[in-house]
């Protein structure tokens, strides 16, 4: 026989029918570890009341003692190096010892209760306390809070390829991997609980994991509101697991890193970055059926607010928004998202109402009248392009927007147009893409309205087939009061070939000077207009 020893625990956390009793088959299936099954069982039992068909003999044949379980048991010396101690969260109740969760090594097994709910509710009636997610997620915080985050395993990652996701968790515990974990005999096994005829039928049966049932029954009406209370603590829990081995789309890296963490205004409040969303149903979703507006902010102040909201309530009237909110309502929640975040500078709020939900009326589709959704998403953004070296651009095949098709004066979220031109100047090398209207005319680029000077004229394409921009029309009043001579007309292709200097307007962009157009040099730059970027206190709004 073996002398005691200390020995190392592994803490395993989870919700009920999350394969947490699969795994610690996997587990016991080691020459170096000895596994408990839920050791803190009757002490829960015994603090809670909560009835259970095998209740009494469970506390009959269970040390019910918590803390004594915690020194005794599962923190007692054993025979083998490691100790498993499978544990479901809603276990670790107030006033046991701290030692339960500030030693040894932990992980949180996740399952998304779409998936488990149905399973659990032939033992024990389903409700947000038993399924114990909450109770998951304080674990995870608490773990968290000391500086060692647990690594969280999904179910979904253990059944498409269980050899990699154990030896993810493996690697992340520290240990190493064994071949033995990916398999075991099936029966009943010596360190089943005393519960085990009643929850452990089914994996009895199993001898490894095994790959999800593609599609399962249908999910039942009167889940459904477990359902949506606990999605929310999964999806929390789900963003930290680990999935490197198992990438589904990839996480593309922030430009500004600080825009992690950024509070976006929805509808009426403001919501952290990952909780910022809007129904499946909504319009802007199913149409791309929203108005919008780009916004910059500079010295505290937000430059042409005034004219940014004017622009949105007409493009909101031409689609015939029902119940927009006001104005003091729009700038209300634009100085929140600023104030809270503490954006004073450097800058740019993407303002967006959506039409609402889209709903059905017989076989026909139709929208809701009960309001718009406001949304106020606030970054920290520099300008997009580098205005000290200058920008280059190509000509796109794709055209713009003719107002018999769909008037470019509305200011909508139906941007395909736009990125089609886009990607022409992406295969290019481009910065941007000239867009050209019906009749070969330049119209403006993907993103901004275009300016040129020949021989001391300042031009810009009239706005029949662009959007009237608001930086625009402020470079425009300022070409007015410099007493320069402007020209709004139509203009060619080879009249940007061949111009003195030529220059981009936008909100994201500013103004951008630039260098080259299909490949022809541009002339000259001129600093003093391409470059100067304050406009003389032309900035308002607060």
């Amino acid at each position: 026989m073996s002398e005691e020893r200390e020995t190392e625990v592994i803490h395993s956390w989870s919700a009920p029918r999350s394969l947490s009793t699969s795994l610690m088959y996997s587990f016991a299936q080691r020459d170096d570890i000895e596994v408990l099954d839920e050791p803190l069982y009757a002490h829960y039992l015994k603090v809670t009341g909560v009835d259970r068909p095998y209740r009494e003999e469970l506390l009959s044949k269970m040390e019910s003692d918590g803390n004594k379980v915690v020194k005794n048991i599962i923190y007692g010396p054993g025979k083998k190096k490691y100790r498993y101690c499978k544990h479901i969260a809603k276990a670790r109740l107030p006033g046991l010892s701290d030692d339960l969760t500030k030693k040894g090594k932990h992980f949180i097994l996740i399952r998304n209760p779409i998936d488990s709910l149905q399973s659990f509710d032939k033992v024990v009636p389903s409700s947000f306390h038993e399924l114990g997610l909450a109770d998951l997620v304080s674990v995870y915080s608490e773990l968290s809070a000391s500086g060692k985050p647990p690594p969280i395993l999904d179910v979904a990652h253990l059944q498409q390829d269980p050899e990699a996701a154990l030896r993810g968790l493996c690697e992340d515990l520290d240990i190493p991997f064994q071949d033995s974990m990916l398999k075991w005999e099936a029966g009943p096994k010596s360190v089943d609980g005393i519960w085990a005829p009643w929850w452990y039928k089914n994996v009895h049966k199993s001898t490894g994991f095994v790959q999800p049932v593609k599609y399962r029954p249908p999910f039942p009406q009167s889940l459904y509101d477990v359902l949506e209370q606990s999605l929310p603590f999964y999806n929390m829990l789900k963003s930290h697991a680990r999935s490197t081995r198992f990438p589904k789309i990839p996480t593309p890296s922030l430009p500004v890193a600080t825009n992690q963490k950024i509070l976006v205004w929805v509808g009426d409040e403001l919501l952290p970055r990952d909780n910022a969303m809007v129904s499946v149903f909504d319009s802007v979703v199913q149409g791309g059926d929203s108005v919008w507006e780009g916004l910059r902010i500079y010295n505290g102040k937000v430059f042409k607010l005034e004219e940014h909201l004017d622009r949105m309530f007409d493009s909101a009237k031409a689609l015939a928004f029902n119940n927009v909110p006001t104005r003091d309502e729009i700038k209300e929640a634009i100085f929140k998202t600023l104030i809270r975040n503490g954006m004073f500078d450097n800058a740019h709020i993407r303002l967006s109402l959506t039409r609402g939900k889209k709903v059905t009326s017989g076989m026909s589709p139709g929208f809701n009248l009960y309001g718009c959704t406001l949304i106020v998403l606030a970054e920290w953004k520099p300008p997009v392009y580098d205005n000290t070296k200058g920008i280059t651009l190509v000509t796109a095949t794709t055209r713009r927007n003719s107002p018999n098709n769909l008037d470019s004066k509305i200011h909508h979220n139906n941007l395909l147009n736009n990125i089609l031109a886009k990607i022409e100047g992406n295969n290019a090398n481009a910065d941007d893409a000239i867009m050209l209207d019906k009749d070969g005319y330049v119209s403006e680029t993907n993103a901004t309205n275009i300016f040129l000077v020949k021989k001391g004229i300042v031009m810009t394409p009239h706005a029949d087939y662009c959007l009237p921009g608001i930086t625009r029309a402020t470079v425009m009043e300022l070409v007015r009061k410099e007493k320069l001579v402007l020209e709004e007309r139509r203009i060619s292709l080879s009249e940007f070939h061949t111009a003195d200097e030529v220059w981009t307007t936008g909100t994201m962009g500013e103004l951008s000077p630039v260098v080259r157009i299909d490949g022809r040099i541009i002339a000259s730059l001129n600093p003093e207009i391409t470059q100067h970027r304050h406009w003389n206190g032309e900035r308002d709004g607060s």
